[in-house]
């Protein structure tokens, strides 16, 4: 086998074409997915299925996370181009039936097959730089599509408002077909044919399935849990179950197979495991942090739903500053992945703790600051994770190593949503029940309480705020100032469950300081 590496064939111009196209696919990809949340109440009120109302975002998740892996060894046996093609088709295809929905369950089924499409793209968008350019260079390009990242991540919940209100929410589905075209075009145009490394062609069949049951029922486990079944149902304890059992057998399949999907020799080397490990920390905070801030300011602070979305703008503007830095430093100082992963986890870490401080005192700008630090700190960590990854690896691994830390990234935020989700729900309840004055059970029933709890929309609805007052003021003179004083209790609950929330999420990332410190200072 040749020892010239695909880069050593491609002009500049051919490499810069390619990554322009790479970055418009992610692009796209990346838009349609962060662009939902804004839709979905729109879509509930005219498909019907609130009952299934987190679940058009989750089969995304869920098909993403299993085909990611799949595409990632998929693509080191067979090319690259192949399937950034078929990803890119299916995701187009998808998104016509996705658009046309005439029922919740009609579109929670596109949207899993959409997922397909957008976790290809995703996988082969990371591993496309490898094949690109040379180890040095490949730190400024990782950057880079996490600057595409965040771009879309930002541009995707407004463009989504704009296109529901002028037009409707079908276009948000839709508009990938005009959109995608002319970027597929340019794929089968640009994309050049580089030779598949890896010398074996056999295809693992029962680690593909083992694999996706396994998926498929964890995060299904982690999705249901403490929002449709409680933790402890027969339910959740099942698709954890069986999912742990499909585990283990991926992994005794992959142990024995000549062509494993997920090579277990990967782990093996030091870099890999460490930053899979890191990687897996650090995005337990991630999607949590994305979630719950806007909570924080809305339901703590008293700022509206539009204002307290504008919070997520300094998350993803200082992991952009911090994914480009990274990279270039990367490319400029040698590759220090410790150091580079130790100071980045470490500003996450911080960033995180400054964020459980927050009360509703909090000045806005200083909030701000606590965010851009965490930002700053994700950033870094995510590319230099990327970089130091394909660099450590034989180039006919280069694609199932890097989609093995996306694959654990999606699987981690997913547990991290599932357990902080949990924790607030947990820690409201029981700072409601130790702040709130016994007068109010003169006004509210022991049933109408418990429901607060669970779901505390007086302070996130303005409706349901004056309903509230409303009953209060029916309950005599005192009942304005009783209100008040509720809602201030309501309030403070939440921002004392908030921070137990981020200081859970701040040790659980500083856990991946410890994890950086095993990573290799360069790549081997």
């Amino acid at each position: 086998m040749s020892t010239v590496q695909p880069y050593d064939q491609l002009s500049g111009r051919q490499r810069a074409l390619t990554m322009g196209v790479v970055m418009l696919a992610m692009f796209l990809a990346t838009l349609s997915q962060m662009s939902l949340a804004t839709a979905m109440p729109v879509i509930v009120a005219d498909l019907g299925g609130f009952d299934r109302y987190t679940w058009a975002a989750t089969s995304y998740l869920v098909a993403a996370t299993v085909a990611i892996p799949i595409a990632g060894r998929l693509a080191d046996i067979h090319g690259r181009r192949i399937f950034f093609v078929l990803g890119l088709s299916i995701f187009i295809a998808a998104s016509v039936p996705a658009g046309l929905s005439q029922t919740m369950t009609q579109l929670i089924w596109f949207r899993a097959l959409q997922g397909i499409g957008g976790g290809i793209i995703m996988s082969n968008s990371a591993v496309a730089v490898a094949d690109l350019y040379a180890p040095e260079e490949r730190g400024k390009y990782v950057g880079l599509l996490g600057l595409v990242y965040a771009v879309a991540a930002v541009a995707g919940p407004v463009l989504a408002g704009v296109i529901t209100d002028s037009v409707s929410w079908s276009w948000i589905f839709l508009v990938n077909v005009p959109l995608g075209i002319p970027v597929l075009l340019l794929l089968v145009r640009f994309f050049p044919r580089i030779a598949p490394a890896a010398e074996n062609r056999g295809l693992d069949y029962p680690g593909i399935v083992t694999l996706t049951l396994a998926v498929v029922s964890v995060m299904s486990a982690l999705s249901l849990a403490g929002e449709r079944y409680a933790w402890a149902s027969p339910q959740v304890a099942g698709l954890l179950a069986f999912g742990l059992a499909m585990s283990a057998a991926f992994v005794a399949v992959e142990s024995r197979s000549a062509c494993p999907i997920m090579p277990l020799e990967i782990y093996r080397i030091r870099m890999v495991a460490a930053s899979v490990a890191v990687t897996f920390l650090t995005c337990f905070g991630l999607y949590g942090t994305i979630l719950f801030t806007p909570l924080f300011f809305q339901g703590v602070q008293g700022t509206s739903a539009t204002g307290s979305g504008v919070f997520l703008t300094p998350i993803m503007l200082g992991m952009v500053v911090g994914a480009v830095v990274s990279g270039q430093l990367l490319s400029r100082t040698g590759a220090r992945y410790r150091l580079q992963a130790v100071v980045n986890t470490g500003l996450m870490t911080a960033g995180l703790y400054l964020l459980s401080t927050m009360n509703q005192e909090t000045g806005y700008l200083q909030a701000i600051g606590y965010i851009v630090i965490m930002g700053l700190g994700m950033g870094g960590t995510l590319t230099t994770l990327g970089v130091a990854v394909q660099n450590s690896v034989p180039f006919a691994l280069v694609g199932i190593a890097t989609s093995t830390l996306h694959f654990f990234r999606l699987v981690s935020g997913a547990a991290g949503l599932a357990v902080l989700g949990g924790v607030l729900t947990t820690r409201f309840s029981a700072r409601v029940d130790q702040a709130v004055p016994g007068s109010v059970g003169d006004v509210l029933s022991a049933g109408e309480l418990d429901a607060i709890k669970d779901n505390p929309r007086v302070l996130l609805d303005p409706s349901a705020t004056e309903g509230l007052r409303s009953a209060f003021a029916e309950a005599g003179a005192d009942g304005a100032r009783l209100a008040d004083t509720f809602l201030s209790a309501l309030s403070a609950a939440l921002g004392g469950a908030m921070e137990d929330v981020f200081t859970l999420t701040a040790a659980v990332v500083g856990l991946a300081v410890v994890a950086a410190l095993f990573m290799r200072a360069n790549s081997r």
